[in-house]
Order: C-alpha cells, then sequence, then structure tokens
C-alpha cells in the first residue's frame, strides 16, 4: 500500500501571492500536486480551465453543492469557490502530497472536513506592499482594490489557526521556505518547523500583527 499523501492547506489575503507560489512550488517539486479548484469567476488573462481552475457557471457551481461535491466551497468577492472530494481524496489516496490553494473562509470548512491538512499561510511584507502588488495588476477599479484590502485587514488575524506562516517578501525565498516545511513534514520534523515558522515566531520577525495592519 503507498503511504497516503499529505494534504497541504494554502491560504492568503488577495495579492500576496499564493497562486505564482504555489506554480513554483510544483514545479520544483515533483512530488507535489496542485489541487484544481472549482469557481465561477472569469478566467484571468493567461488563466487555462482545468489547469488554473475548474470554471463553472453558477447554476452548475449550485448543482454540485446540492450533490455533495465539495469538501469546502464559499463565496468571495461575489464568486464561488470550492474544492471537490474527487480532486483531493484521489492524489492523497495514491500517495501524492497536494497543495490546496484556498480562500480563509474555505479553509476554516477542511478543518472539520480535511483534519489532517497541514496549514499554510502567506503573509505580505506590509499593507503598503499589498497595496502596491493589487494595483499592479492592472485589472480592477480602485472600489475593488480597497475592497481587497479591507477584506485582507479582516483575513490576517487568522493567521493563527494555521500551522505555519510564511513571509512572501521576495519570491524565490518564500517558495524556498514553503519547500522547507513540505520537506520537514514529510520527515516528521513538525517541532522543528514550528519553532522556526510557528505564526508567532514569523510575525514577531516583522514587527507583529499590527506592523501588517498598518500603512507601513
Amino acid at each position: 500500500m503507498p503511504r497516503r499523501g499529505i494534504p497541504l492547506v494554502v491560504s492568503a489575503p488577495s495579492g500576496t501571492g499564493k497562486t505564482t507560489v504555489c506554480h513554483r512550488l510544483v514545479s520544483e517539486d515533483a512530488g507535489l500536486e496542485l489541487s484544481v479548484s472549482h469557481t465561477t469567476r472569469s478566467p484571468r488573462p493567461g488563466e487555462r480551465d482545468g489547469v488554473d481552475y475548474h470554471f463553472v457557471s453558477r447554476q452548475e457551481f449550485e448543482r454540485l453543492v446540492k450533490e455533495g461535491a465539495f469538501l469546502e466551497h464559499a463565496e468571495y468577492r461575489g464568486n464561488l469557490y470550492g474544492t471537490s472530494r474527487v480532486a483531493v481524496e484521489g492524489p492523497l489516496a495514491a500517495g501524492r502530497d497536494l497543495l490546496l490553494e484556498i480562500e480563509v473562509q474555505g479553509a476554516r470548512q477542511l478543518r472539520t472536513q480535511l483534519p489532517e491538512a497541514r496549514r499554510i499561510f502567506l503573509l505580505p511584507p506590509s499593507r503598503k506592499e499589498l497595496e502596491r502588488r493589487l494595483r499592479a495588476r492592472g485589472t480592477e477599479s480602485e472600489e475593488v482594490i480597497a475592497r481587497r484590502l479591507e477584506v485582507a485587514s479582516q483575513e490576517l488575524p487568522e493567521v493563527f489557526r494555521y500551522d505555519y506562516a510564511v513571509l512572501n517578501d521576495e519570491l524565490e525565498a518564500a517558495v524556498g521556505r514553503v519547500l522547507e516545511i513540505v520537506q520537514g513534514e514529510r520527515e516528521g520534523r513538525r517541532a522543528e518547523l514550528a519553532l522556526r515558522f510557528g505564526p508567532g515566531i514569523v510575525l514577531q520577525s516583522v514587527g507583529g500583527l499590527a506592523a501588517l495592519l498598518g500603512s507601513a
């Protein structure tokens, strides 16, 4: 019997860079697979159906909810997102470690639906940098950006509900830190990882949660 894979939930406020980090992780670690979620939002430039997300209509999404197809689902900024049971159970049963890029709301549901999951929260270097990254997308209005920053302020305190925190100040460094966590989990070194990547420890290194919630 193959070992059961490790489910690794990655969450972050919008604009932190979790999608970029997750795609880099699977490109650098052949033992990692990225779970493909369902969403009702429109594809962004360059996104592909079945690769980045399963893009479905609201009607189709709601049908899947009624059928119990999702381990978790949530509405975020007017769009629905969900992680199907099939997309998770298949790889894990085959012994593959699985990255689940999930919004904070959905991650709450997985605490009961997938209790063995290890949870990683990506942190932006500052509110100012988060705002810069959101503007750099060039796809959203001032109103949407302001709302995303407001939601980020509400989501950041959730970091204390996660097993690990990683500061995404620079892409290569952030990817390296998450890969260290993944390898440590595979080797059963959770106590060691907690001393390096525990949320309280990482936040202390950047001046605490108040510093991230501030303007600098």
